[in-house]
């Protein structure tokens, strides 16, 4: 079937067509705004039988220009296509129907839905792709006790995921964001809520001196600790 009039679909796939592509098949005299405002006298409704939009035009000197421009839908442009009382309406109103009887075909249907799980599977293979470091990550501190030091974690992110902020700011951004305290003799300890909610394990060091051993602690990011900071610092700290 010849294309008379351009036609696409929206997302909810409905034909839909350009009014100004309509108005210059029907070869309306009549400016187009004001043609397309007195069609709208016939009851059609914003977003339910048309859609604003732009287009563009080429003017005398090869600068764009911008023009308002409408999608409508199909049953919207077959009833402006009678209401002309022209040939070229009637053409228009004939083609329509053809193109309605094509995209309701069985052969139709099945590419809409051919087309639609296509869509479907490249979506869920790029967001396999992206969100596979993570995943890949979560893997490897799921299967192991995975409670490692500030600063082993500062190197894991950066060597998985560019991350560079270094032990030390880590450290700073762990403090400011209340996952640590931030001073007195518990300074850089966990709080004991994200103990409780296993982000975080200490670990007891004995430190010997000559005045007598000294008991220190190292605190430790859990695996699932690991999971939680890294996916929060993937949208906070710049790569």
């Amino acid at each position: 079937m010849n294309e008379l009039i351009p036609t696409t679909h929206n997302e909810n796939g409905e034909i839909t067509l350009s009014g100004r592509g309509l108005h210059e098949f029907l070869e309306v005299t009549e400016r187009y705004n004001s043609w397309f405002d007195r069609m709208l006298q016939y009851g059609f409704s914003r977003e339910v039988d048309f859609t604003s939009v732009k287009s563009f035009t080429v003017v005398n000197n090869g600068a764009k220009r911008e023009l308002e421009d409408h999608q409508i839908k199909l049953d919207m442009a077959k009833e402006i296509a009678m209401i002309q009382r022209t040939e070229k309406g009637k053409e228009a109103r004939q083609y329509f129907l053809q193109v309605e009887k094509s995209w309701n075909s069985p052969e139709m249907i099945i590419k809409r839905a051919m087309d639609f799980q296509n869509q479907k599977i490249l979506l869920l293979e790029t967001q396999i792709s992206e969100e596979k470091p993570y995943t890949d990550f979560g893997k490897v501190v799921a299967i192991s006790d995975g409670a490692i030091n500030v600063g082993a974690f500062a190197k894991l992110i950066y060597e998985k995921h560019a991350i560079n902020i270094g032990r030390n700011k880590l450290m700073q951004w762990l403090r400011d964001k209340g996952y640590l305290i931030k001073q007195g003799r518990e300074k850089n300890n966990p709080k004991q809520i994200y103990i409780e909610q296993g982000l975080f394990k200490i670990s007891p060091t004995i430190i010997s001196r000559s005045e007598g051993d000294v008991q220190s602690s190292t605190t430790l990011i859990t695996g699932k600790g690991q999971i939680k900071l890294m996916e929060i610092l993937l949208k906070e700290v710049p790569r």
